[in-house]
C-alpha cells in the first residue's frame, strides 16, 4: 500500500536554492512504502528534538525562530544532509516562547480552566527556514514516532494545536502540509490576507488581524491626508507581496496612484539596493508606503542613511512601525515623523515579570538557555581560553534586570498578548471538548478535526476583559492603533497614538484621528504634499497626461457654456440653456435677454419714426379734411383718400407692436395687424388706380364704365381685397399661430426673445398676398402713367409702388440674414419705409398745392389744363 500526503508546492520562493534540496527531503518524510498487508508508516531520517519541552497530560506545540538564519551547507547528494546549523540568535522569539509558557503556567495553576489537566509543550526552532519549519511541524503532528501502524490514527502522538509561526510564508508552507490532518495552527503575527483562504489553509487561525484590513486602513489613511501620488517598498515574500497587492487594489479605487512599487529583501545583493536608491532619487512622490518586516526595514534605513535620503514621509505597517529596535537602529532618524498602523496596545498582568525570569527556559531547554545566556551577557560557559583572548566566563548568576536589549524590551506586548490569547483559545476549546466541570476527563481522545471545529467557534474574555473570537476565515476583529513617530530632544523616538482604525464600524467611521499635533518628515508640523499634479481649481477640469497614471493630469479651463464648481473636477457640466458660464467658469449666470426695446437707441428711433409717421398722416388727413371741398381733394375719390390715410396711420402704428418683449398677444397682433392694414392700404391705392383708369376710359364716347366702377364699387373692391387677407390671418391664427420663443442658437451667451412664426406658410401667405396686390397696383399705375396731366396721380402711385416693392424685395434677404433683434428692426424699417413712401409720393404733392399753391387748386385751372 502507498500513502502519500499532498505535496507542498510553490512555498519556497523566498529561500535560497540550497534550501530547496532540504525542502524536497521534508516532502519525502510524508511518504512511506510497505509491501505487507498491514499499513505502516516509517519515519525517514532522524527524529527532531524540541528546543523547549515539558511533559503534561496534553502537549501543545510551538514553532518559533529562535535563530533568524542558518549556515549554508552545500549538499553533494551522496550522503544524507547534515542537520541545519542555526545562527543569529533572535531574542524576540524567546519573548514569544516566554509568552506561551506564561499562558500555560497560568492555565495549569487555574482551578477554573482545565481543572485536573496539566498542559505541557514542545517548542521547536524554525531558524527562519521554511523547510525546517515544515519538518518540525511534521514532528509535532506525528509525535516523532518512528512508525505508525494505525491508519485511522496515524499520528497518535499529535499535539492538539500548534502555536506559531511568526511569518506568513512559513505558515503557508506548514498549513499546506498539515491541513489534511486538520491540526489547528494559531499564529500570533502571520498577517498575509492569503491565509484567510480556507480552501487552501483550512486549519489556520490567527490572533492578529489579516493584512486585508491593514491594507484597506493604509489606503484610507493615505487618502485622508490627500496623498494621491506615492511610492511603495515591500518585503519580497508573501507578507509584503500580498499585502501590497491588496493595498494597490484599494488605493486605485480611492484614486491613489503608485509611482513605483519595489520589492526588497534583507539578503538582496548591493545592486538591488542601489537600484532602489536610484529609483527613489529620481521619483517625484514624497510619501513611501513601507510594507516591510522590521528586519528588512532595519537593513533598508541603513542604506538610506548611507545615501542621506531624507525628507520622505514614511507610512508603515504593524511589521515595524512600533518596533523599538527599529527606533534605535542605525539611521533611524530617516523614519522620523513616520505614521502607520500598529497592533492595539495591550497589557497582560504578570507577563513582564515572568518573561524576565528565565528559569523556565533553563529547565525546559538547557542547550538553548546556554546560548541565550552567553549571547545576552557576552560570556561563555566552560571557557577554554586561547592565547590572546579576553572573554569572561559565565557564572549563571548574572543580573538580567540590568540588561537592555530586545529581550528586555516590552514594546511588543501586543504581540506577546496575541501568543497569550492563542494559548487560551486552545485551552478553552479543550475545556469544552473534555466536558470539564470541577474536574476534566483526560481519557477522551482529542481528535484534531473536533478541536479545529470547536476552536473556530470559541468565544471568551481574557482576564484583562478583552474578547477573543474568530470569524469564518479564522481571523480576529481588525482593530489598529495609528502611530506617529515623534522624535525627542535626546534623539530617541516616542510612539504616539494619534487615532484608531476599527474595521467593524461603517466604512465612513472606520478611520478616526485625534486632534493631536503630528510630527511629519523633517520634523515639520505641516502635512506633506505628495501629488503628481496639483489641485484643479474651480472652473477647470482634469485631462489625463498621455502615458501616465490617472493621478497625473493637466487642468484646462471649462469651455464656454460649461462650469465646474468643485475642485479636481473630472468633467465640466453644461449650463442650463437659459444660463451661461461666468468668466471664472465656476458658476452659471442667467443669460442676457435680447429684444428690441423702447429704451434702447434703435428702438427709440423707430418708435419716434413710427409716431412721426402717424402724426404726419394725421396732419395730412386734417389738411385734406379742411380742404375737402377743393378740386384737388375731390378730383380722385376723396373717400378712398381718407381711407388710405387711415390705413397708413394704422401701418405706422402697427410697427409699435414689434417693439418690446414678445408676448402671446403681441406675437399674434404684430403680423396680422401689419398684414391687414397693409392690404387695406394697398387696396385703397389699387382702388384709386382703377378709378383713374376707369375715369379716363369713361370719357370715351359711348362708355359707361364709371357706372360699373363708381364710388360704391370702389368701396366694395377695397373691402373684398381686405377680407381675403382677414381670412388668411384667421386661418393662420387658428391652425398654428405665432408665439413667443426663446432663441438660444443665434448667440451663445444671450437669449433672443422673438416671435416664432408658428406656421411659416401663414406668414409668407400674408406677405405674398400683400406683394401680389402691390405688384398689380404697380402694373396698373404704370399703364396709367401717360394719362392727361390732371390725372397725373397715376405717376405718383407708380413711383410709390416702385418704392414699396423695392423696400419689400430687399426686406426678404435682410430679414433672413439679420440676427436677433435686428431682424425685427429690419421688418419695422420696411413697414415705415414703405408707409412713408406711400405718404410722401401720393399726398405730399397735393398738400404742397393746397398749402403753398392754392391758386392751382381751382376747378378752372384743372379744366384749363385739360384743354
Amino acid at each position: 500500500m502507498l500513502h502519500v500526503m499532498p505535496p507542498m508546492l510553490g512555498m519556497l520562493s523566498t529561500q535560497r536554492w540550497s534550501e530547496q534540496g532540504l525542502a524536497l527531503l521534508q516532502l519525502l518524510l510524508v511518504a512511506s512504502f510497505s509491501k505487507s498487508e498491514e499499513r505502516v508508516c516509517s519515519l525517514m531520517g532522524e527524529p527532531e528534538e524540541p528546543q523547549l519541552f515539558k511533559t503534561g497530560d496534553i502537549i501543545l506545540g510551538g514553532i518559533f525562530s529562535f535563530h533568524s538564519s542558518w549556515k549554508n551547507i552545500e549538499s553533494n547528494y551522496v550522503h544524507s544532509p547534515l542537520p541545519l546549523q542555526c545562527t543569529s540568535l533572535n531574542f524576540r522569539a524567546f519573548q514569544f516562547a516566554q509568552s506561551m509558557l506564561f499562558a500555560i503556567e497560568e492555565i495549569n495553576n487555574s482551578t477554573d480552566l482545565l481543572p485536573g489537566i496539566k498542559l505541557g509543550y514542545k517548542i521547536y526552532d524554525a531558524c527562519g527556514s521554511i523547510a525546517r519549519a515544515v519538518r518540525v511541524a511534521l514532528s509535532l503532528i506525528n509525535g516523532n514516532e518512528e512508525t505508525a501502524t494505525t491508519f485511522e490514527k496515524p499520528c497518535s502522538g499529535s499535539v492538539p494545536a500548534i502555536m506559531g509561526e511568526t511569518s506568513s510564508s512559513p505558515c503557508m508552507a506548514i498549513n499546506t502540509v498539515i491541513g489534511p490532518f486538520h491540526t489547528p495552527m494559531v499564529s500570533h503575527f502571520a498577517t498575509c490576507a492569503c491565509l484567510s483562504n480556507k480552501v487552501k489553509y483550512p486549519s489556520f487561525l490567527r490572533t492578529i488581524p489579516s493584512d486585508y484590513y491593514q491594507s484597506r486602513a493604509l489606503a484610507q489613511m493615505v487618502k485622508h491626508f490627500g496623498w494621491t501620488w506615492v511610492g511603495a517598498i515591500r518585503t519580497n515574500d508573501d507578507y509584503g507581496n500580498n499585502g501590497m497587492a491588496t493595498f494597490i487594489e484599494i488605493a486605485t479605487q480611492l484614486g491613489i496612484c503608485l509611482e513605483y512599487s519595489l520589492p526588497f529583501f534583507r539578503t538582496d545583493p548591493p545592486e538591488q539596493k542601489q537600484k532602489i536608491i536610484e529609483t527613489i532619487k529620481g521619483s517625484t512622490s514624497k510619501v513611501i508606503i513601507a510594507f516591510l518586516s522590521h528586519m528588512d526595514m532595519d537593513e533598508l534605513i541603513e542604506e538610506f542613511a548611507h545615501h542621506n535620503l531624507t525628507g520622505y514621509q514614511w507610512v508603515g505597517t504593524e511589521g515595524w512601525i512600533s518596533d523599538s529596535q527599529t527606533a534605535i537602529a542605525k539611521g533611524h532618524y530617516i523614519l522620523d515623523g513616520s505614521i502607520g498602523l500598529a497592533i492595539r496596545k495591550a497589557h497582560v498582568t504578570g507577563l513582564r515579570e515572568f518573561m524576565l525570569d528565565v528559569k523556565p527556559l533553563n529547565s525546559s531547554g538547557n542547550k538553548l538557555f546556554v546560548e541565550f545566556w552567553e549571547t545576552t551577557f557576552g560570556c561563555i560557559f566552560n571557557l577554554i581560553k586561547q592565547t590572546g583572548e579576553n572573554i569572561e566566563t559565565c557564572t549563571g548568576y548574572e543580573d538580567l534586570t540590568g540588561i537592555k536589549n530586545s529581550f528586555t524590551d516590552m514594546s511588543l506586548m501586543p504581540i506577546f498578548n496575541n501568543v497569550y490569547k492563542a494559548v487560551y483559545a486552545v485551552a478553552h476549546t479543550l475545556h469544552k471538548i473534555l466536558g470539564c466541570g470541577k474536574m476534566c476527563s483526560n481519557t477522551i481522545a482529542t481528535d484534531p478535526q473536533v478541536i479545529l471545529q470547536n476552536l473556530k467557534q470559541i468565544r471568551f474574555k481574557t482576564k484583562e476583559g478583552e474578547e477573543v473570537y474568530f470569524n469564518e476565515d479564522g481571523d480576529p476583529a481588525a482593530k489598529y492603533d495609528i502611530i506617529n513617530w515623534q522624535p525627542k530632544k535626546d534623539g530617541s523616538v516616542e510612539f504616539v497614538t494619534i487615532g484608531l482604525y476599527d474595521a467593524s464600524l461603517p466604512e465612513d467611521k472606520q478611520l478616526h484621528l485625534d486632534n493631536l499635533t503630528l510630527s511629519w518628515a523633517n520634523n515639520s508640523k505641516q502635512v506633506p504634499i505628495s501629488v503628481c499634479s496639483g489641485t484643479c481649481a474651480l472652473g477647470t477640469r482634469k485631462v489625463l497626461q498621455k502615458g501616465k497614471p490617472v493621478c497625473c493630469y493637466d487642468c484646462i479651463p471649462c469651455a464656454e457654456g460649461e462650469f465646474s464648481n468643485t475642485t479636481d473636477s473630472i468633467t465640466c457640466a453644461r449650463c442650463h440653456p437659459e444660463f451661461w458660464s461666468n468668466e471664472r467658469r465656476d458658476d452659471c449666470k442667467k443669460k442676457e435677454t435680447e429684444f428690441l426695446s423702447f429704451t434702447e437707441i434703435m428702438g427709440a428711433i423707430l418708435t419716434v419714426s413710427s409716431l412721426l409717421g402717424a402724426c404726419l398722416t394725421a396732419t395730412v388727413a386734417f389738411i385734406f379734411f379742411r380742404h375737402r371741398n377743393t378740386p384737388i381733394v375731390k378730383a380722385n375719390n376723396s373717400e378712398l383718400s381718407f381711407l388710405l390715410l387711415f390705413s397708413l396711420t394704422l401701418c405706422f402704428l402697427c410697427s409699435l407692436t414689434f417693439i418690446g418683449p414678445p408676448s402671446d398677444w403681441s406675437c399674434m397682433l404684430r403680423h396680422t395687424a401689419f398684414g391687414i392694414t397693409f392690404v387695406l392700404c394697398i387696396s385703397c391705392v389699387l382702388g384709386k388706380t382703377l378709378a383713374v383708369l376707369m375715369a379716363f376710359k369713361a370719357t370715351l364716347p359711348g362708355s359707361n364704365l364709371m357706372k360699373w366702377f363708381g364710388p360704391r364699387r370702389q368701396r366694395l373692391s377695397v373691402l373684398a381685397f381686405t377680407v381675403v387677407q382677414v381670412v388668411i390671418c384667421i386661418l393662420w391664427l387658428t391652425i398654428n399661430p405665432p408665439f413667443p420663443f426663446k432663441n438660444f442658437s443665434h448667440f451663445k451667451d444671450k437669449i433672443i426673445l422673438e416671435c416664432a412664426l408658428g406656421s411659416p406658410i401663414g406668414f409668407w401667405a400674408v406677405l405674398g398676398y400683400i406683394g401680389l396686390l402691390a405688384l398689380l397696383c404697380f402694373i396698373l399705375a404704370f399703364l396709367a402713367r401717360k394719362l392727361p396731366d390732371n390725372f397725373n396721380e397715376a405717376k405718383l402711385i407708380t413711383f410709390s409702388m416702385l418704392i414699396f416693392c423695392a423696400v419689400w424685395i430687399t426686406f426678404i434677404p435682410a430679414y433672413v440674414s439679420s440676427p436677433g433683434k435686428f431682424s425685427v428692426a429690419v421688418e419695422i424699417f420696411a413697414i415705415l419705409a414703405s408707409s412713408f413712401g406711400l405718404l410722401f409720393c401720393i399726398f405730399i404733392p397735393k398738400c404742397y398745392i393746397i398749402l403753398l399753391k392754392p391758386e392751382k387748386n381751382t376747378k378752372n385751372n384743372m379744366i384749363g389744363k385739360k384743354g
